[in-house]
């Protein structure tokens, strides 16, 4: 039992001590003096001061000092848990002298050989080094039970302890695996001394008046008195101090391949505890900055490991454990990023860079991964585990009241750069790429293109959570979209992929797959819906209007749709405003652009126009049909009509009554330039309404809801008329109109099957026959123009009797036109010519279908070498065509079917890698063919002079071209002499392209 003792026997005992020489007599003496209880706090000063001075600076050269040492850290302990107010510094500054000596003898343990003597001491100071951990760890409880420290020389004392605990503390951690059986020892221990300073320090924190301490630090004077500002700043430094330390250690941990998890979560979490006091005055002395940064780069070596690892293996399926492991620490270091950020926004926007740069790649990840197939478990978890995680350290910046209205659109504008200044190539670049070290300066490099494209769908999904201003400063950006979609690779991706999106709300949302281009429209509409009742919508509505006739299919596509949408919930007055609008500017240009010209300004409005129209009402329908009935100009009319009837104005949205109106003004018309149709009416006409009336009804014939049955045999007959007009024509434009004509009633024909059975059909046959195959307009290089709805009529003709013998001119004549449709090599004609036969062939009574397939079929030659042609190749890929068809008209298709769409899409995709390989400069710009005969034969049958003369024909063209442009630079006076030649050589340009038109298809 421990007894009291008075004072004189302590210093008897001290005396003892200091006089002794030999350790092991010192090391006796201490434990008789561990058995006395001292209450007073002067005699407990004095004696912890001695016990400082027995601890010898020197590191020991055997087990003795240790053991030494060793008592004199249980001598020391055994006061922690009673009243040390008195003696505070005495027991902090041993602490320091025992932390500094221990660390050096970790080192010099460490260095030693591992003999069997040093055995013994190694492991006697390793249990040295457990005590005087824990007494570092009461050291902090023990200062956490007192006020802070009001002297100067205690405060040192204080930092300087907190310092020297938290090296070793961190050097003991580092060497774990060296210490050997002591190591799990040493880190349960170590944690408690982390743990007791963390509580130390936020213990103090509760103490300073922290609004008073940062008022006088922005006024750059004091309104506290100089006690507390002292205080103030001596629980910053022993906090800065903290965290410094806790960041080291969080590095060495995250570095160490997981055996210091434990380590990892407590040394962070404490990092972002401690920074969370002060309200803020931490950031006088620690670099917060530097540590998001660091948090940025951990997480950013983790993902370069994850993409290293998978892309460096030979594909094996990466599963959802393994996607996991990888990840799960770079959420745990994006979520401790989005507590420092939330809370010190300002110095977060410092590093913006790299942040986002961080939540590029997240975001380019899950896209990319999402393509591969023993990938996509990576993309899923990415986008379970990490895409919102991140999305959050972003809107931590974006939503944050601290920083400006111009600070949030850099950011913006950083994210979303222009395309033009973006590096790189987007589908040649390995995506672990990302993490080279000069990727800093790669920043816009075009493989993050896709991230940027997704990472502003999600700003825009969330936009309800975004403030006011970032809002606007999206609707800045809504033009970057489509500049970003406009990329071939771009709008390739959004038009093919499934990605992985998280859908529902709560606490538990799902995991789905959705395509790219559905979730744009559904963002955008989602950001509409948002910012429709803010300032933010008059820029919504400038990007809509602005966008309305976006040269890029996919572009104009998303803009409709958004108009559209906008229509079906807008109000009624500010939808027939709009319409309105449209209907004028279609006026506006109705007098001067063709109306036969697809991409003409006339064409684009009104097919905007009827897009918009099939989301409206009825009554509105009626409105602009009305609308143009009441022009006075006819031609203008006529145009408008013909215009809106070829976009497919929605006949079907018409009241029963006005539609039977419009369907009889169509026949009318039609009948009426049959009957006056001649070759002086065309050259009375202008080019913008000569044959409106017949473009009106092929229009009209396209909607299910108009059915004409008045259309009789003068169709034949007019169809007959304008091939022989054709035919006897010489001059081009005229020709011209002719094709035009001859195009759209062959497709009228298509659609009136009891044509088909009329006499004058075998007539039509054989003069078409004669046009295309045995006639001199064969060489017509133009006429393929008519092939696309002559395909749509020789598809009709299955619903005629055909007779089999070579002695019928009408099935000779059929014959011929099938083989010319089946040798088209372009990929289109190829296309149409076996779809037509397909429908031919399934409703045809003719059983001899070999007489319809020319020998040398488009579809029959080898598709690798295209010199052997097969017939039986031929119907394995018209069996693969119908069956193909049939699986995509299939409301819910088998799954043979849906492995013929997946082997045909393999297939094509294979083909576009081969062409993707072929470099720019060899390519060069291929003409379509018009396979009238076998091209194969016909070339070799061609003297080889014709050829060479035409090389030199073509070689001179350009020496000619060459020498004018240098003729322009060098002598301006001579411009009307020069202009001459121009012309001239204008002329000799057509001819010579009609010569190697020629040559080309001889």
């Amino acid at each position: 039992m421990v007894r009291e003792s008075p004072s004189n026997d302590v210093q008897s005992l001290l005396e003892a001590i200091k006089s002794s020489d030999v350790v092991e007599n010192r090391v006796q003496l201490l434990t008789k003096l561990q058995e006395l209880d001292i209450t007073d706090k002067s005699e407990l000063a004095s004696l912890v001061e001695s016990l400082t001075m027995f601890w010898e600076d020197f590191t020991c050269l055997d087990v003795s000092q240790c053991m030494l040492n060793k008592t004199i850290l249980h001598v020391a302990v055994k006061y922690l848990e009673s009243d040390i107010s008195g003696c505070l510094g005495q027991i902090l500054a041993l602490g320091t002298k025992a932390s500094i000596w221990c660390g050096k003898h970790l080192k010099m343990t460490l260095a030693s050989t591992q003999e069997s003597q040093e055995e013994q001491h190694c492991s006697f100071f390793f249990q040295l080094l457990l005590d005087l951990l824990s007494y570092s760890a009461a050291s902090f409880s023990a200062l956490a039970k007192y006020p802070l420290a009001g002297d100067k020389e205690l405060r040192i004392v204080v930092e300087k302890f907190t310092f020297e605990q938290l090296n070793l503390t961190k050097d003991s951690i580092l060497e774990i695996k060296r210490i050997q059986a002591f190591g799990l020892e040493v880190l349960k221990v170590a944690q408690v001394v982390l743990d007791a300073v963390i509580r130390l320090c936020r213990v103090y924190s509760h103490t300073v008046n922290w609004d008073l301490f940062n008022a006088g630090a922005e006024k750059e004077k004091s309104s506290i008195d100089c006690e507390e500002a002292d205080s103030a700043n001596h629980v910053v430094n022993i906090t800065r101090c903290s965290v410094e330390k806790l960041c080291e250690l969080g590095i060495l941990a995250a570095n160490d391949g997981g055996n210091l998890v434990t380590i990892l979560n407590l040394s962070w979490k404490g990092v972002v505890n401690l920074l969370q006091l002060g309200k803020g005055a931490l950031t006088l002395k620690v670099n917060v900055a530097d540590i998001i940064l660091t948090l940025i780069s951990l997480a950013n070596e983790s993902l370069r490991c994850a993409a290293e690892t998978w892309s460096s293996s030979l594909k094996e399926m990466v599963s959802v454990a393994e996607a996991k492991r990888m990840f799960l620490p770079v959420k745990f270091y994006l979520i401790n990023a989005v507590r420092i950020s939330s809370q010190y926004p300002c110095q977060a926007f410092s590093v913006y860079k790299d942040i986002t740069l961080c939540i590029l790649v997240i975001s380019s990840f899950r896209i990319s991964w999402s393509k591969e197939e023993f990938l996509k478990s990576a993309s899923e978890v990415l986008a379970e585990l990490l895409e919102p995680t991140s999305f959050h350290l972003l809107n931590s910046l974006l939503n944050s009241a601290q920083l400006k209205r111009e600070h949030k659109f850099q950011i913006l504008d950083w994210l979303f750069i222009d395309k033009s200044d973006l590096p790189g190539h987007l589908s040649n670049t390995p995506i672990v790429t990302i993490f080279s070290p000069k990727f800093d300066a790669m920043h816009g490099a075009r493989i993050l293109q896709l991230g940027r494209v997704s990472l502003f769908l999600n700003l825009l999904k969330s936009a309800l959570d975004l403030e006011e201003d970032v809002r606007f400063g999206i609707t800045r950006k809504l033009g970057w979209l489509l500049d970003g979609l406009v990329d071939e690779e771009v709008y390739s991706c959004v038009l093919v992929l499934q990605i992985p999106v998280l859908c529902g709300s709560g606490k538990t949302p799902e995991l789905a797959y959705q395509p790219m281009f559905s979730s744009i429209l559904q963002a955008l509409k989602t950001f509409m819906i948002v910012v429709s009742s803010s300032l933010a919508w008059g820029e919504v509505e400038s990007f809509l209007l602005e966008n309305l006739f976006h040269p890029h299919f996919l572009c104009w596509e998303i803009i409709m749709e958004l108009w559209c949408f906008m229509l079906r919930h807008a109000e009624i007055d500010m939808v027939t405003n709009i319409i309105d609008k449209l209907f004028l500017l279609l006026r506006f240009v109705a007098s001067s652009e063709s109306v036969l010209v697809p991409d003409s300004a006339l064409r684009r409005i009104a097919r905007s126009i009827c897009m918009l129209l099939t989301h409206g009402s009825q009554s509105m329908v009626d409105q602009i049909y009305s609308s143009i009935v009441a022009i006075s100009r006819s031609q203008l009319s006529l145009i408008i009509y013909v215009a809106l009837f070829m976009e497919r104005f929605p006949l079907n949205f018409l009241s029963d009554k006005t539609r039977s109106v419009v369907t009889q003004r169509i026949v009318t018309d039609y009948f009426g330039f049959m009957e006056s149709f001649n070759d002086e009416s065309l050259r009375q006409c202008g080019s913008d309404v000569f044959g409106a009336p017949v473009f009106a009804l092929s229009a009209a014939l396209q909607s299910p809801q108009v059915s004409i049955s008045d259309i009789d045999t003068k169709t034949l007959k007019f169809l007959v008329a304008i091939i022989h007009n054709y035919r006897n024509s010489v001059d081009n434009l005229m020709k011209d109109h002719y094709r035009k004509l001859l195009s759209e009633t062959l497709g009228i024909i298509s659609n009136m099957k009891h044509l088909y059975a009329s006499d004058e059909m075998e007539e039509v046959i054989l003069e078409l026959q004669n046009l295309f195959i045995s006639g001199p307009a064969v060489s017509d290089t133009q006429l393929y123009q008519c092939k696309p709805n002559l395909a749509l009529f020789m598809a009709g003709l299955g619903h005629i009797e055909l007779a089999e013998s070579d002695s019928s001119a009408r099935s000779s004549a059929v014959w011929e036109l099938y083989h010319m449709l089946l040798r088209e090599q372009h990929w289109a004609f190829v296309h149409l010519a076996i779809t037509a036969f397909g429908y031919f062939a399934a409703r045809t009574s003719c059983n001899q279908l070999w007489r319809f397939v020319p020998q040398n079929a488009a579809l029959s030659f080898d598709l690798d070498t295209g010199n052997e042609a097969n017939e039986e190749r031929f119907m394995s890929e018209l069996k693969a065509f119908l069956e193909k068809d049939m699986a995509l008209l299939t409301m819910v298709p088998r799954s043979d079917q849906l492995q013929l769409l997946v082997k045909e899409g393999l297939m094509l995709k294979e083909m576009i890698q081969k062409f993707t390989n072929i470099e720019p400069e060899v390519m060069q710009c291929e003409t379509m063919e018009i396979d009238d005969e076998n091209q194969a034969k016909k070339k070799r049958k061609l003297p080889d002079g014709i050829s060479q003369g035409v090389e030199l024909l073509q070689s001179g063209l350009k020496v000619i071209g060459d020498g004018l442009s240098q003729w322009q630079e060098n002598h301006l006076e001579s411009g009307e002499l020069h202009d001459k030649f121009l012309t001239h050589f204008s002329h000799l340009e057509d001819v010579i392209a009609n010569l190697v038109g020629l040559a080309g298809s001889g």
